[in-house]
């Protein structure tokens, strides 16, 4: 698949996966007084928003003809 994430959508993607892994962690962890199902759904959210941020492809993206990768980067 070809690169659909530009530097500063991918930034923003790492940016809110760490907090939302880390929100997981603490509801495990009981840190937090949040219902246990946010923990995996949060956790599963992370992993995608990291995944996407990482390798600059989202599936979403190209299903939808979205593009935030300027020209010269691909």
């Amino acid at each position: 698949m070809a690169q659909n994430v530009g530097a500063t959508d991918g930034t923003i993607r790492v940016g809110l996966g760490a907090i939302a892994g880390l929100v997981s962690l603490a509801i495990l962890a009981g840190s937090l007084s949040l219902p246990a199902l946010a923990s995996p759904v949060l956790g599963l959210v992370a992993v995608i928003l990291l995944g996407t941020g990482v390798t600059g492809v989202c599936p979403l993206y190209s299903v939808l003809g979205m593009d935030t990768c300027p020209a010269d980067v691909r």
